[in-house]
Formats: C-alpha cells, structure tokens, sequence
C-alpha cells in the first residue's frame, strides 16, 4: 500500500479545503475505496474522513418540500428502513435491500453509494491491462471474461458496467444529487451524474476533483409508491453483483390504463439505464405482456454482447417484462 495522508476536517469548509488538495479522496464508510487501495487499484495521496461533519446535516433523511433529501452521510441501511422511505420510496428500499451484505449496509453510505467503481476483473487485476484503470491499455474484457459486464452504451475503450442497485432506484425516481466545493454549490441531475464510457472510460461521473456530494434530492413519487418491483438476477442470492436488475414502477388509473412508466436498468452498461422514449410508449395503454415487450424490446434497441454476455440480452427482456408484470399485479392485491 502506498503513504498516503488520513485527516478529519470538523468542519464542511475544512472538509471542502482539504479536498481541493491534488489527489486527496473523501472517505466514510470505505467499503469500496479501501478494498481499491489495497489492491494497488486507486492511491490517493490523501484521505479525508467526512465522518466527524455528519451532524452538519450530511446524515439526515427527511421531507424536502413535496419530495425527500437523503443525506449523503446517510447509512444504507438506515436509509431503506427509514418509515419515510418505506412508505413513498418502497422502490428505493427494495433496491438497497437487494444489493451487498447487512454488514456492508450498516457502513456504506448514501454518497459512497453513488461513487463505487465497476467490479470488471480486469480492472481489478493490476497485472492487466485496463482502459478504465490506466487509459491507453487496453481492453481484454472485449474479448475475455465479460459475463458480468455491460451490453447497453459501450465503447471500443471499455465495457464496464455500474455495481450499485441504489442509483438503479435513483435513476428510476428521478433524483438530484447536490454538490458543493470550496468555490460553491450546483445540482446534477442523476440522469447526468454517471458516464458512459466513450474514450474516457477512466472517469465514472462529473463530479469534479475538489467537490464533495452532500445529498440526494427525491422529487415527490408518491403515485408509484403501490406498484413497483425491484428484480436482480445474479448468480447466487447471497452477496452478488446484478447480471441485471430492474426497477419498474406504475402509475395506473382506475380504469387499467397505465397514465405514467418508470424502468431503470442495473447491470447492463456504465452507468443506470433508462429509456424515457420506451416509457412514454406505455402512457395510455392498457397493461398487458404485449406492451410490455415492446417497451422492453425499445429498452434494449441497440444492445450488443461480447460472447460471454450474449444471454443478458434475453435475460434483461424476461427481466423487464416480469418486473412490469409484478408492479402491476402488486397494485391489484392492496
């Protein structure tokens, strides 16, 4: 392991001071950004721990006007169980509930959360090649082990998916994440806070060096809170990255007719995909398979496996399709 430096600012300012230093890296529950840096992944000239300002409201869960803001200090585990998030957010819940171990929830936060790193072996394995880990390499995934990675928004340069099911729910909810830095604040919408690949594979998100997360914003979400359904497919149920995940959502009228879709995907591509154009054809039709497949077959448009990952393509269809299926019959048994 590399020398780095370890301060705890007791401040926001201090904070956002110590992160505008060059190569210095934010760090809470570290249950990502350690395992990184002891494989030789990461080294961060210096690490500054954010715990001590959590009271500075960087752990709440509470009302934010008609919607929700969950601080990015913020346990996941507190944030699923929160009464708040179980009763307007149940897809939020369902989503973090499915993803890591207990154990991991009661550490990992709200912003860390946001911030993993993909699980590629090769961008682990630093004896490797990696566009994504060093640019210019290479990328065996291509061509190797990619049965976990992405068939949605690929580049020559990488193939690497997004681990969390958090930010699935999130993309799906349409959240905001709310940022500051030593020279002010901004909002980003989550639809923009995560990258595809293109040639710079290397950068996960647009959060700049220097700025620190401080929260999420939820807009009200209250007309899917009765159906919805989180489904991951992984290899085993205990503790494994999505092959592919699906947080599906509904706004149906008493009638049958479905007035509003909300589907994200995990697992499939750099970052949390959503195909708003694909839910758009679902608004004011009725909820059958039928329209449910084509709305998945708009969702995968352009889909492409690497040998490997050839079945996620079928699978994530099945996937959608069963999702849709469930939220809507989850509404009809309350």
């Amino acid at each position: 392991m590399n020398p780095f430096t370890f301060i705890q600012p007791k401040d926001v300012d201090a904070v956002l001071a110590a992160l505008a230093a060059p190569g210095a890296r934010p760090i809470a529950g570290g249950t990502n950004l350690l395992d990184l840096i002891k494989e030789g992944v990461m080294r961060p000239s210096g690490l500054v721990d954010i715990n001590p300002v959590a009271s500075a409201g960087l752990d709440v869960i509470e009302e934010d006007g008609d919607g929700l803001r969950l601080g990015a200090l913020a346990r996941n585990a507190d944030t699923a169980s929160a009464p708040l998030v179980r009763e307007r957010y149940p897809l939020l819940s369902a989503a973090i509930l499915a993803g890591a171990s207990p154990q991991l929830r009661n550490m990992a936060t709200n912003g860390g959360n946001l911030l993993q790193r993909t699980r590629c072996v090769y961008f682990y394995d630093v004896g490797t090649p990696c566009n994504k880990r060093e640019p210019g390499t290479g990328c065996p995934a291509r061509a190797g082990i990619n049965r976990q990675l992405a068939i949605l928004g690929t580049s020559e340069q990488c193939i690497a998916t997004h681990p969390s099911d958090m930010c699935v729910a999130l993309r799906a909810l349409d959240a905001t994440v709310h940022v500051r830095a030593a020279s002010g604040g901004r909002q980003i919408p989550f639809a923009d806070f995560h990258r595809l690949p293109g040639d710079r594979p290397d950068v996960d998100s647009v959060l700049q060096p220097g700025e620190l997360i401080t929260h999420i914003v939820l807009p009200d979400a209250r007309r899917f809170a009765q159906r919805f359904e989180y489904i991951k497919v992984r290899d085993r149920l205990s503790y494994a990255f999505a092959l592919v995940s699906v947080a599906a959502a509904l706004d149906v009228a008493a009638d049958g007719t479905i007035r509003a879709a909300r589907i994200a995907l995990g697992g499939v591509a750099h970052k949390p995909w959503r195909v708003e154009a694909a839910e758009d054809l679902l608004a004011g039709q009725r909820a059958t398979e039928s329209a449910f497949a084509r709305t998945a077959d708009r969702i995968l448009q352009g889909a492409r496996g690497y040998g490997q990952n050839d079945f996620k393509i079928p699978l994530a269809r099945n996937a959608i399709i069963q999702a849709l299926t469930r939220a809507l019959q989850k509404g009809e048994q309350r």
